[in-house]
């Protein structure tokens, strides 16, 4: 499956997380504590795990064309969510160990 992750410099790492994974809780299946959340969406699977100001996002699809559309769509929603912070996603690719 392959994969993109990104990690993002935020002071609000916890809170970004908590707020796309409540945002996403009315349509999607997702589980989601302060440090650790996971969103299965249409397009894919989103994997984020908050630190103290850093935020670690990784996107999986079964479908390789996928991948790029579910990136743009979580980076989208993260950096609307952003509180007077201009986020930078550096993606890179992933491969799944499993």
């Amino acid at each position: 499956m392959p994969e993109r992750r990104a990690e993002i410099h935020t002071k609000f790492a916890s809170r970004s997380l908590q707020q796309l994974c409540k945002h996403w809780s009315h349509r999607f299946v997702v589980d989601f504590t302060p440090s650790h959340g996971e969103i299965a969406l249409p397009l894919g699977r989103c994997v984020l795990d908050a630190e103290d100001e850093r935020l670690v996002v990784v996107v999986s699809s079964i479908d390789p064309a996928s991948l790029p559309r579910l990136q743009d769509v979580v980076e989208e929603h993260l950096k609307r969510f952003a509180f007077r912070e201009a986020l930078t996603f550096h993606w890179s690719d992933r491969r799944n160990s499993a």
